[in-house]
């Protein structure tokens, strides 16, 4: 991106819009670039204090260039080559770049700028472009500090501390494990892993990671989520688990190396209770990744113009700097299903950010693996079914005999360490003649029959039976009954157009007798 901006400047790009909220270390990269240039001057506008040149006290002001329209002039009206000509940097304009004559001096620059070595900047952390700019303005996007800056950031500490003795695999733990936030965010992290421990070793990784945990949480958008449960708390769902668990590997070098391209993300099609927001959890266990929830409701914002693109596109490019990581957006459907006419009931900004939510996804290349669930098919938009935006698209369908079996198993075990009182193939399989059945249960209606059984025991002060769990099931009218007509409907869809996630017996046989060959075959 720097090499991008000094490009801009040398080639007089009149105006310029630098999305960041890191604004020290935007002025010193742009000061930098300025050395460069015949005249490196470099002016700074803020609401309090108007212009003032870079590096002097705030207090040597521009009479009168507190108000925006009134700055702009002065920058329009600096004729001399030698101290009209620099860099114009504006922060936090997007307040005012909306007022007309704001929109009509930052117009009037444009057009008094050619041939000059003028350039203005607008530095903001809020993108706002009226539509007089568009034709006129570059929008830039302020990468976080890599790798490298946050070496420098990291050895200045060990520096201050007198702490220089930290092994190679240390220095990169410590290094990845700040990645995703601000130059002040790690200097501020690094700190108190120093003061909680005394020194900076691999043990103080967690420190910097809890501490990048809360800043993520802070941010409002994206949630850090951390789950206990490991993959095999799933029931069923075999042929879904057998595909995660052949990419995880996927972001390694190795499979770089290998020739594998780094997997996009799949989407979960599904009733609701089956299990999909539990697998999206637990992959990233599986796979070791952060797994980050990105709250689609939290990213509308109509307090301002473009608060809810600006929202998103700091949410996504969070993701894009801790990666490689999963982002997890939890209902779809109900994220996105009004975007396609949002125009007449939020002015288009559910279309702007469905249409940015899409090309990020198509042209992204940082390993950021999304991961969606969905509940009603028929409110998502198409261009998220089309092949290519999904690796894989998977139905998760109500529990099969065998997979109530295991999901009553696994909900017990949770519960009580003993569960050989309990007669499993009773509770899965359909007893009509007993007037029960757990056919059409799915795993969250059978995990509140166990629970009900257990209060229902639990008030009568006694341990709770097999005959507990059986009233539960038959006071329970599970949602595939109620919602008939629409599970039907879901699974008509997917049976052509989706995967199934639970794989028949006689498949899932041949595929255990093909891995244990394959490992036979390994060794």
């Amino acid at each position: 991106m720097k090499e991008e901006l000094n490009i801009l400047i040398q080639a007089q790009y009149p105006l310029i819009y630098l999305v960041t909220s890191e604004e020290e270390r935007s002025e010193q990269a742009i000061s930098a670039l300025a050395q460069a240039k015949p005249h490196p001057k470099v002016f700074v506008w803020t609401v309090t204090h108007g212009i003032v040149e870079y590096g002097q006290s705030k207090n040597v002001t521009q009479h009168n260039t507190v108000s925006p329209e009134a700055a702009i002039e002065w920058v329009v009206r600096q004729r001399d080559p030698n101290t009209g000509a620099g860099i114009y940097i504006f922060k936090d304009l997007h307040p005012f770049i909306d007022s007309p004559p704001v929109t009509r001096w930052l117009r009037d620059a444009i057009a008094s700028f050619k041939g000059t070595n003028k350039t203005i900047i607008l530095m903001s952390p809020v993108q706002n472009v009226p539509i007089e700019l568009e034709k006129e303005v570059v929008v830039l996007d302020f990468p976080l500090p890599d790798m490298k800056e946050l070496n420098q950031v990291l050895s200045r500490q060990l520096e201050y501390t007198r702490n220089r003795r930290i092994s190679t695999e240390t220095r990169e733990k410590l290094l990845k494990a700040a990645l995703g936030l601000t130059k002040d965010e790690a200097e501020k992290v690094y700190r108190k892993a120093q003061v909680t421990a005394g020194r900076l070793t691999e043990q103080e990784v967690d420190i910097v990671l809890s501490e990048k945990k809360q800043l993520i949480k802070r941010n409002g958008i994206l949630e850090y989520i951390e789950e206990d449960e490991t993959i095999d708390a799933v029931g069923g769902l075999e042929e879904l688990k057998r595909w995660l668990r052949q990419r995880s590997n996927a972001f390694t070098e190795r499979a770089r190396e290998y020739g594998l391209p780094q997997p996009k993300g799949m989407l979960i099609l599904g009733i609701p209770g089956c299990g999909k927001s539990l697998i999206a959890k637990t992959t990233s266990r599986l796979w070791g990744l952060p797994l980050l929830r990105l709250d689609m409701g939290r990213v509308y914002d109509g307090s301002m113009v473009g608060r809810s693109e600006a929202n998103l596109r700091n949410a996504l490019k969070t993701a894009e700097s801790i990666s490689p990581a999963i982002l997890f957006i939890d209902e779809l459907d109900k994220a996105f299903a009004g975007s396609t006419g949002s125009a007449d009931s939020d002015g288009g900004t559910s279309s702007r950010i469905f249409g940015s939510f899409l090309t990020w996804m198509q042209e992204k290349v940082s390993p950021v693996f999304v991961m969606a669930t969905a509940n009603r098919v028929e409110r998502l938009p198409g261009e998220f079914l089309r092949k290519g935006r999904f690796d894989e698209i998977f139905f998760v369908d109500l529990p099969t005999k065998e997979e109530r079996q295991d999901i009553f198993k696994i909900h017990l075990i949770k519960r009580r360490r003993d569960i050989e009182r309990f007669n499993l193939d009773q509770l899965s399989t359909p007893n009509l003649s007993e007037g029960f059945s757990s056919d059409g249960f799915s795993g969250a209606e059978i995990e509140q029959a166990i629970i009900a059984a257990m209060y229902e025991a639990f008030a009568q002060n006694r341990e709770f039976t097999q005959l507990d769990i059986i009233a539960a099931i038959k006071a329970t009218q599970p949602l595939s009954k109620t919602m008939e007509e629409q599970v039907t409907a879901l699974r008509e869809w997917a049976r052509k157009r989706a995967r199934p996630a639970a794989a028949p017996a006689e498949e899932d046989k041949e595929k255990k007798e093909k891995e244990e060959e394959y490992r036979r075959l390994e060794f």
